[in-house]
């Protein structure tokens, strides 16, 4: 019974020398960055009967903050327009900071622009929802946005676009 309490050997295994090399990908904070809201034609808008158009658009970006910390911005621009003019405009910069060590860098890449928007979307939806109820109108709820399958979508079109711009061969002759 000499092995008894013992629940592994630390002088074991590829990180027995104390160092860290797992793969580590996570939200550290998250913010709003900057937020604008304009209600343009009040208080005469709040009487207009016809339905709102409503233009949605959204960017990501991600700035390194240093080797192992990314700066992700989710951008939302959202006018509500009217035959009689504009409604309101929204435009929020939401950020988060993501900690990444021991990626590859296409995963790296891909948590930057897939996965840390998934994290960060619901809160960004909920602060353009405030904001909207906040201008005096109905809380615009926005709808969940399948970032991972727009991420892949836009790798294809760059592949497809390499491809027909006469790119690197797919293997060799």
């Amino acid at each position: 019974m000499a092995d008894e309490g013992v629940l592994t050997d630390l002088n074991e295994g590829p990180a027995a020398n104390g160092a860290d090399t797992s793969p580590v990908a996570g939200i550290i904070s998250q913010y709003v960055k900057d937020l604008s809201v304009e209600n343009p034609n009040a208080p005469d808008s709040f009487q207009w009967q016809d339905k709102p158009q409503i233009d949605l658009q959204f960017n990501i970006g991600a700035t390194p903050v240093n080797d192992e910390i990314h700066e992700i911005e989710l951008k939302i621009n959202v006018t509500a327009k009217s035959e009689k003019g504009n409604i309101y405009l929204v435009e929020l910069a939401y950020c988060g900071l993501v900690g990444m060590r021991n990626l590859p860098d296409e995963q790296m890449h891909a948590f930057m622009y897939a996965e840390g928007p998934r994290l960060l979307f619901p809160f960004a939806r909920n602060v353009v929802a405030d904001a909207t109820r906040d201008a005096g109108f109905q809380p615009l709820m926005l709808d969940p946005i399948d970032f991972n399958g727009l991420y892949m979508q836009q790798l294809q079109q760059k592949a497809e676009q390499e491809a027909a711009a006469g790119g690197p061969p797919a293997g060799e002759a």
